[in-house]
Parts: C-alpha cells; structure tokens; sequence
C-alpha cells in the first residue's frame, strides 16, 4: 500500500512494520520513510512526533491489518477466537489517536463473511463513530491493469463529510500472464541466482512499465521440489490442477479427493492469474516450465515494478508477496483520494 501511495504522489511519511522480513523490504525501498519496528501495541503518539505536530498537509492513516484469518482459504482461523482477528482495533486506536483527514482500510473480501460480517460491521460503526463518512467496495485488481484476479475490500473515510467515488474500472482487456512474465529469464527447479538478465525484450506495455529502465533485476529464486512432484507437474495443462495428476503418483495423499481445487493449479498463459498467496504451498505450477513460480514472477503478477526488491530467505520473499496489496490497485484508490480531496475548497 505505501508503494502504491507513493505512485499517486502521497507523502508516506512513517510506517509501522514488527516482521524483520519485510521491514528489511521496506527499508530497502522506501528510504524516506521513519519505522516504528515494534509491536503495533507499543505505539505511542509522542513516537509520531513532526507526523501529528508540524503537519500542514491533510493527513491519511491507512493500512491493511493481518487478514490472513478472515480468508476464505482459511476456514480454520476465520472466528473471534483467533487473537489476528482483532488487530484490526489497533488500526483504530492509531486512527484515534491521529485524527487523520482521511482513513483508508484494505482487508480480503472474506472480512464481510466471517462471523456473519462481525468484524467488518465492528470496524466500519467504530470508524463512523469517529466521525467519517464511509464508503466501501470491493475491488477486483485485475479491473485496474494487475494480472491477477484478486478481489479487496477497501473501507474510505473522510472528515469532511464527502462521500468517496471508487475508481471505475480502468481495463477494457485484462493484463495476461504471458503479459506479466513473458520477458523474465528461463529458470530450473530451485532456481537461487538472485539477479538475473531479461531473456527478451518486454513483450508488452505491462512489461515495460515493470521493468523501467533496468537491463537486470532480483528476485529470480525458485522452491526446490522433490523430483516426484516435478514429476506431477508435468501431467498438468493450463488450467489444470491436481484432477490431472495419474492416481498412482498421488499415493502418499490419504484421500487425494479432498486436495483443495487451487492445488497443483497451473496458471493459463492467456489469462489473468488467479490469486497469488500462498503459492509455494498451494504449488502454484509456471504455465509452461515445470515448476514453482519465481519471487520476481510473482511480484510481476502482484505488479510491482522489478526495481523493488525483497529481502530475507525464500520462503519469506514469497510471504511478503503473497501477502502484498497489488501496487497498481492501491495506486488507483490513493489517485481517487487525491482528486478528490484536490477538489475541496
């Protein structure tokens, strides 16, 4: 979000961040920013200092608090009796405490469901009670020029008593996979060189613009499979997913019936991709190599430009990833809050 904040020429002025992995990320490129490194809990107004006391800009809170149990893959965290769950009063507490102008509030769409929409239901009144006026949607990034069809709810709010226009759609064709990856380099299973050369030139304007001026970038790692699941993937077509795995390789499942459709799934080169999460465990299959996806290949369909790199081991670039809100789609609403509030006498 403070990616795609800074595109739509918001200020992003401190940033609260408690995983080592990403804050190293976010350190990395995002070198105008203060961080607080501590839990969320632990933050104080007097941290904010020059944030709430000098400010002569209208001021935006915004954030996405951890959503991971509100999923609709993940049926066994989705109630009030996973402590993740209510962090989210952490968002409001800070919303409290810096009577921002405006509050911006991402999550998955499985927010609105769990718990007959408890949690969504409690966040929006605590907010209105604050004093905004809300608006929410929610969004389909791929409708905004991300290669990948991943829907988030967005909670806008304002102190001045105008309700929020959501952007409109911006895509007449959805951007590809082939689209988003074809460019990038050829890579073997469990794949650890880190910079590589492009393998062409871009082979569309969505490439281009991910790649900038760059002649190289980072990220080219890849999860090393056992050779009996490289062996599976080669019985998958696009589109595909564990259905098209012969039985007698799928004896080690207990009951291969009850593999999650999402498993196994290789991704159609002429469409958008499905989402990007958890993709080394769902073994989220490359359309046409034999294997997982790259960090960079996934940070491609989560559009973020090539110039921004991830930091720590694998598994934790592909968590941070994967748990990103596509640039592209944060940078759309921040735009819509900033004509708007331009428009304001």
């Amino acid at each position: 979000m403070s990616l795609g904040a800074q595109l739509a020429g918001v200020n992003v002025e401190y940033c609260v961040e408690n995983d080592p992995h990403a804050l190293a990320t976010y350190i990395c490129n995002h070198r105008g920013s203060k961080i607080f490194s501590e839990d969320i809990r632990k933050l104080k107004a007097e941290c904010l200092g020059d944030v709430l006391n000098c400010r002569n800009e209208p001021l935006v809170v915004f954030g996405g608090p951890p959503c991971q149990g509100f999923s609709t893959s993940n049926q066994r965290t989705r109630s009030s009796e996973n402590p993740s769950n209510w962090l989210f009063e952490e968002f409001i507490r800070v919303v409290r405490m810096c009577n921002p102008d405006w509050v911006v509030f991402e999550n998955v769409k499985g927010i609105l469901e769990t718990e007959g929409g408890k949690f969504f239901e409690y966040t929006y009144n605590k907010l209105r009670r604050l004093g905004y006026t809300l608006s929410h949607e929610v969004l389909n990034a791929a409708d905004y020029g991300v290669p990948q069809a991943r829907a988030r709810l967005f909670i806008i709010g304002n102190r001045h008593g105008v309700k929020f226009s959501f952007p409109k759609p911006a895509m007449k064709k959805h951007v590809t996979v082939f689209d988003a990856i074809a460019d990038l380099p050829s890579l073997p299973n469990g794949a650890d060189i880190d910079w590589h050369d492009y393998a062409s030139e871009p082979r569309s304007v969505y490439a281009r613009k991910m790649r900038g001026r760059l002649k190289k970038s980072p990220n080219h790692i890849v999860t090393k499979n056992a050779d009996h699941i490289i062996e599976r993937y080669k019985h998958i077509p696009q589109g595909g997913n564990w259905e098209n795995i012969p039985k007698e390789l799928m004896q080690n499942y207990s009951d291969v019936t009850r593999c999650h459709t999402g498993i196994y799934m290789r991704l159609k080169a002429d469409e958008t991709s499905v989402v990007i999460g958890n993709y080394r465990k769902n073994m989220l299959i490359h359309p046409w190599e034999d294997r997982g996806l790259s960090v960079r290949e996934a940070a491609r369909l989560q559009s973020f430009p090539d110039h921004y790199e991830f930091k720590g081991s694998i598994g934790f670039q592909q968590q941070q990833v994967g748990n990103a809100v596509p640039p592209i789609l944060a940078k759309a609403v921040f735009c819509s809050l900033q004509a708007l509030q331009s428009d304001m006498p």
